[in-house]
């Protein structure tokens, strides 16, 4: 399709779709989260001083792979980095001076501008689960996810008030074909929800597709001048950028969109078993990556992220809502503060095969270290279940829920005169109740966090009730925001153009399932 043909589809349908704009039901979303608490530091200034220098050290005397990408290559060494085969040293201070040109914060837009997010700064963008092959709930168990399910999940996290993000690949539809399913998961997110998204990042085409049909549905020139996008670009750690994730992420870096440049660290595996010796690592990791961003387009935003848990030096399974995972979240946050970064990290971690104790004790460490450690992106924040290999309907209901409390507690102490509530104190006195007093009455609705799933009542009503536990209140919950979902309105044109796209493609080249 034409862009031409676009316009007089979109001028055709517009009217239509305001209309349906205007009868549609509004669900509410909390706005994402502006932190009113401090930051946990637990680095002192030594540590800091420590760690900076040898990750500079590893930069210049180590290394970083750069795989099967003889532009990036290049691209180095004009910078004035040191290039042996795929091996790129980078002296003391450069990687450090390229990262100034990155943003320390940026707005992500949505096709709903309610909906746009600030990433940076003192704020907290709440996303859910990301990448599961397999998906579990009550009734169907544990099984490969299908492009149902990914768009169920869709529809979850835009029902979803304390999420501000729709994410990207929520579960992996494995029904359709690999070198297409791309198109069909970010159509779900452009239509099903109207929050901000993520880009696909499995090979560089995908990634241009997914800057193609963003500029379907915002306008090629509003891609340009603004990001709509923020996608995740892992390091195959220790020290390797591969073809596909750079590939990735110098189409979106090309053209304005954002990216997380994570590393993937399992402590004792993918980096050191030492505190100081993964936060070296990561921080080394994070500066080649950010820098090469900067390289591809100077100021194209990017996001400081890092992904940790340890292992079980028994099984070898990765850990999680441990101290040390935690410990590295914190001294993460101080270390790309310091580089005037936006950060990922944290989320609903957890090895549980089951939303269980387990899942609930490790899921609680993970997003209250994410919380204070400073983190601006929460990735996998609602639905992560068996270490990442599921994604749960009733876990992400769960977590959903849970999510609201991270909003109460990063709103801090209120002290102004309705806080202070001294009337209510002198008006009830010694050995009164606050019940009925003036002061609770007009601030009982909004004073406390209320969960809309977990289950307060006495235990006899409880009992009569079905004596359900927490996974069973999950389970209705999740049929009743399916029930409820209304799908927001989208121009019909825009629509069109959509599909007319993800059409073409497809048919431009045969199924691939490898």
């Amino acid at each position: 399709m034409t862009e031409a043909q676009t316009r007089r589809r979109a001028r055709g349908g517009g009217g239509a779709a305001r209309r349906a704009e205007r009868n549609a039901v509004s669900f509410e979303t909390a706005k994402y989260i502006e932190r009113n608490i401090p930051n946990l530091e637990i680095l002192n200034d030594e540590a800091i001083e420590i760690i900076e220098y040898n990750a500079e050290t590893v930069l210049e005397e180590v290394g970083v792979n750069f795989v099967e990408n003889p532009a990036a290559l290049e691209r180095w060494r004009e910078a004035g980095a040191d290039v042996n085969g795929e091996r790129v040293r980078i002296p003391r201070g450069l990687a450090r001076e390229l990262c100034k040109t990155a943003p320390s914060q940026y707005t992500q837009h949505a096709r709903n501008p309610e909906r746009n997010v600030v990433v940076g700064g003192r704020n907290l963008v709440l996303a859910p689960v990301y990448g599961p092959p397999f998906v579990r709930d009550m009734e169907g168990g544990r099984r490969y996810a299908t492009m149902d399910d990914f768009k169920k999940f869709v529809k979850l996290g835009y029902m979803s008030k304390w999420l501000h993000h729709s994410g990207g690949t929520v579960c992996e539809p494995t029904d359709i074909p690999v070198n297409k399913r791309h198109l069909d998961m970010l159509m779900a997110h452009m239509e099903l929800s109207d929050k901000p998204f993520m880009g696909s990042v499995t090979a560089p085409e995908r990634a241009q597709d997914s800057v193609d049909m963003c500029g379907i549905l915002f306008g090629k020139d509003f891609v340009q001048e603004n990001t709509v996008m923020t996608s995740l670009i892992n390091i195959n750690s220790p020290m390797q950028y591969d073809d596909v994730m750079m590939g990735a992420m110098e189409v979106f870096a090309k053209n304005n969109q954002a990216c997380i440049i994570s590393p993937f660290i399992v402590g004792g595996a993918m980096a050191p078993v030492s505190v100081a010796g993964t936060l070296t690592q990561v921080l080394a990791e994070v500066l080649a990556g950010v820098a090469y961003s900067q390289l591809i387009r100077k100021g194209a935003p990017v996001v400081a992220g890092t992904f940790v848990s340890s292992i079980d030096m028994n099984s070898g399974a990765p850990t999680f809502g441990t101290p040390e995972a935690s410990k590295v979240t914190y001294g993460c946050g101080q270390l790309f503060r310091r580089l005037g970064l936006p950060y990922r990290s944290a989320g609903s971690f957890n090895g549980s095969k089951l939303p269980d104790a387990q899942a609930a004790y490790e899921t609680a460490n993970s997003l209250n270290a994410g919380l204070l450690s400073g983190v601006n992106f929460m990735l996998h924040s609602a639905g992560w279940l068996e270490g990442g290999l599921v994604s749960s309907f009733e876990k992400f209901v769960m977590d959903a829920d849970q999510l609201g409390t991270l909003h109460g507690m990063a709103s801090g102490v209120s002290y102004d005169e309705n806080a202070q509530a001294m009337g209510a104190i002198r008006e009830v006195g010694p050995g009164g109740h606050y019940l009925g007093c003036d002061h609770t009455q007009s601030n009982f609705k909004s004073a406390f966090w209320r969960s809309e799933l977990l289950d307060y009542k006495p235990f006899e009503t409880w009992e009569e009730d079905g004596a359900k536990d927490t996974m069973q209140l999950a389970s209705e919950r999740v049929k009743k925001l399916l029930g409820d979902y209304q799908q927001p309105a989208m121009d019909p044109g825009i629509r069109d153009g959509l599909n007319d796209y993800i059409a073409a493609k497809k048919a431009s080249m045969p199924d691939a399932f490898s």
